[in-house]
């Protein structure tokens, strides 16, 4: 089996114990960081998205496979760097002002991040001006992604791209919405880039988005 194919394994099947070491092994054989990256672990966690799509595999097992895939990137990372890989995109993500549930907004997080984009995590019960200081703080941000996991904190939804579009940055990016309560028909009606109902879907949505 060859060695990026057995990268893509542990990705999927959440060896986080284990990954670490074959990237380094795969490295020391003289395989680039980026193959590593987009054919190893990208394409690892697109199978894992697929899978949760489908019913085949749930929450948990795609919170272990993300969890692998960032074991894998953080020993990438100056490799990386160092060959001037770029991302595909940046994303500012956060669970709006008032919502403080973030295992959903995590596993958003993680999956962009596995579909290679970089990720800001502004974390939870974030205020508008946050969101507007980030993008002010980023001028090479392409989305940013909204979470509300409550019906009571939905309309902070729509204040909180009001408050972009006030500041004048609205044209700067591309916004995407979810969460329990939240609708495509939701996210069209405040005027939101794009809808997603699970993290398999959102990052999808971003690569489409940046496309």
């Amino acid at each position: 089996m060859s060695k990026i194919r057995e990268i893509a394994l542990a990705v999927e099947e959440g060896k986080s114990k284990i990954i670490a070491g074959l990237v380094e092994e795969a490295l020391a054989e003289g395989i680039s960081a980026a193959e590593i990256l987009n054919e190893g672990m990208i394409a690892a966690m697109g199978v894992v998205g697929e899978k949760f799509k489908n019913n085949e595999i749930f929450v948990p097992e795609m919170l272990i496979a993300a969890r692998a895939m960032k074991r894998g990137v953080e020993v990438l990372k100056p490799h990386l760097a160092a060959t001037g890989v770029e991302s595909i995109g940046k994303v500012i993500i956060g669970t709006v002002v008032g919502d403080l549930h973030d295992i959903g907004k995590n596993l958003v997080a993680m999956m962009i991040e596995g579909a290679g984009f970089e990720v800001i995590d502004l974390g939870v019960d974030v205020p508008p001006e946050k969101f507007v200081q980030a993008i002010k703080d980023n001028p090479d941000v392409n989305i940013v992604a909204l979470s509300s996991l409550l019906t009571t904190t939905m309309p902070a939804l729509k204040e909180t791209i009001d408050t972009i579009e006030k500041a004048g940055v609205r044209d700067n990016v591309k916004i995407m919405v979810g969460g329990a309560p939240v609708t495509q028909a939701y996210a069209d009606s405040i005027g939101a880039d794009g809808y997603a109902p699970d993290a398999a879907s959102a990052a999808e949505l971003a690569k489409k988005l940046v496309s």
